[in-house]
């Protein structure tokens, strides 16, 4: 199944509408014609697995006879636009699906049900720290984290043989190795990487201990001006250097599992599991092999992988909702582990489920083996909802980083990118 995790463009500026929420928290509940309590429950599409779906249905009617619970699948084209207008309605879904950077535009605004009363009910405890932390906002709870996923790099595997390369588990280890592939085929890129890949350039950060931006009293300021964003701008230059990809371009411009990797001559590249499939079935269709290998973008030594962007999504309970109870009654099954654990494996591992106990066993050497592994390390941009701004176009970390690349000294490029980040992100 494909699956397309997307990064939050501009929440922020949409809110003004859901700040009117108020607190309509009584469990007055809707009807159908037949005069049954109804919850409407919105998923994206690709998220939630029929089989899946159907089996939380039938396990929360059994708990709540009469009950019916409607779900309706969406789109992410949209989907801000769609969420702002009906978390600021009268009957708004009663559960909702919300991108893991999306959730604090919504939360502080009012548009979501504090669940922090509920963390027992919920289990929470359970729940995978780096993936609680897109919940939370000033220590409260609005939403479930649900589930996540990660970058690995994707390898062919007859290339790395014919260089005589074995998976690196080191940042030494990995140079060494694109150097073996590149004089073992010159014609070919022993990685592809475009310039604006921020999402790999954000690990490393993080693998300096850095951040992209971080508070400074009741404001925020960006993080690229220090050193050590200039340290891992410095390595992701080292990587790039084995890439004849544009320095002025990301990962989807042009869309390197079916724009580039279906035409040959690239050896690796860092992508998401979907990536791997659409790359996998484009070779076919093209009638060439497609023998991939995968691991986890290596650490600084080889007790540690890099630290590692986790994209996903969280289930939270409108805060005008007129069924909030049973809401949150179904959001428990639905993030529970018995539940979670069938979601992991009805999906076969492609996603990382929101507590260890649930995590599906991947077959060795898979793409959801390297995710997993990589997963632990796993962060998300800064909670705030004036991130989003921060990710809309022109990018500032991506202009950021293709300054560097073109000789641009990372102390002055990453200090006027910390000027427009905090004008952004304190909007």
């Amino acid at each position: 199944m494909k699956r397309k995790l997307i990064a939050a463009v501009s929440v922020a500026g949409m809110m003004a509408g859901v700040a009117a929420c108020g607190n309509g928290g009584d469990d007055k509940g809707t009807t159908d014609a037949g005069g049954a309590k109804e919850i409407t429950v919105w998923v994206m599409d690709g998220s939630a697995p029929k089989a899946w779906i159907d089996e939380v249905n039938k396990e929360f009617s059994a708990k709540h006879p009469g009950v019916t619970v409607k779900v309706e699948e969406q789109k992410w084209t949209g989907i801000q636009e769609k969420v702002t207008t009906a978390l600021s309605e009268n009957t708004p879904p009663d559960v909702l699906e919300l991108g893991n950077t999306q959730t604090a535009g919504y939360a502080v605004t009012g548009g979501l049900a504090d669940l922090t009363k509920d963390k027992a009910k919920l289990g929470a405890d359970a729940w995978q720290k780096s993936m609680l932390a897109s919940a939370e906002v000033d220590g409260k709870l609005y939403s479930a984290p649900w589930y996540a996923a990660n970058r690995v790099v994707i390898y062919d595997k007859k290339a790395f043989e014919k260089a005589g390369v074995t998976p690196p588990k080191t940042r030494d280890e990995w140079i060494a190795g694109l150097e073996k592939l590149k004089a073992a085929d010159p014609a070919s890129q022993p990685i592809y990487l475009p310039g604006q890949s921020w999402y790999v350039l954000a690990g490393l950060i993080w693998d300096e201990g850095g951040d992209l931006a971080v508070q400074d009293g009741g404001k925020w300021k960006g993080g690229l001006g220090t050193p050590q964003a200039a340290s891992a701008m410095e390595f992701y230059k080292k990587l790039q250097s084995f890439s004849t990809a544009p320095k002025d371009k990301d990962e989807a411009n042009p869309q390197q599992s079916t724009d580039i990797v279906p035409k040959g001559g690239v050896s690796s590249w860092i992508g998401l599991g979907w990536e791997a499939g659409g790359a996998e079935k484009a070779l076919k269709e093209a009638g060439k092999e497609a023998d991939f290998g995968y691991f986890p973008i290596p650490g600084k030594t080889a007790d540690k992988t890099s630290t590692v962007f986790l994209g996903g999504s969280n289930l939270a309970v409108a805060e005008r909702s007129k069924n909030k109870e049973l809401a949150k009654e179904w959001l428990a099954l639905a993030a529970g582990k018995d539940q979670m654990t069938k979601y992991a494996a009805e999906t076969k591992g492609a996603l990382l489920p929101n507590q260890a106990g649930a995590n599906f066993a991947p077959a060795a050497g898979s793409f959801a083996e390297a995710m997993g592994k990589a997963g632990v390390n796993g962060k998300i941009t800064p909670v705030t909802p004036g991130w989003a701004n921060v990710e809309t176009e022109p990018n500032p970390v991506k202009e950021f980083m293709t300054k560097v690349l073109k000789g641009e000294d990372a102390a002055k490029a990453g200090a006027d990118a910390d000027k427009e980040i905090a004008s952004r992100i304190n909007k």
